[in-house]
């Protein structure tokens, strides 16, 4: 694949991630919430998420798509329910503490496959990859080499766009100390991950 073409892939991809969706939801709420801890793992299971979508477009698996829907739909509501059970977890926070979850209860691997979930669940991903990549590329002349090219075009813009949130979640985490703003911010990051599970489930 020329790089022109890789070029204007990654370009369309950054400017899918870095707009607001369920995914940056669920990563801003992780960090604001539970500082950095668990957001590498998280991160990882959303590109893993997207790298699937991308191989179900590359492939011409639209149709299998369809016809495991249901499998898929199993998926989508996976990810809104974890989104939903994090979004409880904050609003029900005592007011003296920013929720930390027990290692038990939120294990990197549980992460990582909440994060694959919330991808595939993702509609924005969906859009994405199976109506736009057929836009930007002949899937039908797509090479192994060029497979490989996106799927690491894809971990490098992401893990760039995900970074810099994860930043920026971490600086906004340490300006709430005193009760009061810890408990609004809770809530108010409850309220916008309950906000992207319903959008999950609705699309």
């Amino acid at each position: 694949m020329n790089w022109i073409d890789l070029a204007i892939f990654a370009a369309a991809l950054f400017v899918a991630a870095v707009a607001p969706g369920p995914g940056i939801a669920a990563i801003v709420g992780r960090v604001l919430v539970c500082e950095r801890k668990g957001a590498v793992a998280l991160c990882c299971g959303m590109m893993l998420g997207d790298a699937v979508w991308l191989s179900i477009a590359v492939f011409g698996l639209a149709v299998i798509a369809h016809t495991f829907a249901s499998i898929f739909l199993v998926v989508r509501y996976a990810g809104a329910l974890y989104l939903l059970y994090l979004a409880w977890k904050m609003w029900t926070t005592p007011a003296g503490a920013i929720y930390m979850p027990t290692p038990s209860a939120e294990s990197p691997s549980r992460l990582f496959i909440g994060g694959i979930a919330v991808t595939l669940g993702n509609p924005k991903a969906i859009v994405f990859y199976l109506a736009l990549m057929p836009n930007l590329f002949d899937l039908k002349r797509i090479t192994p080499l060029a497979y490989t090219e996106l799927v690491v075009t894809i971990f490098v813009v992401l893990s760039v766009v995900f970074s810099g949130y994860v930043l920026l979640a971490h600086w906004a985490r340490r300006l709430f100390s005193m009760p009061k703003a810890v408990r609004r911010l809770n809530r108010r990051v409850g309220a916008v991950m309950a906000g992207a599970a319903a959008v999950i489930a609705a699309r």
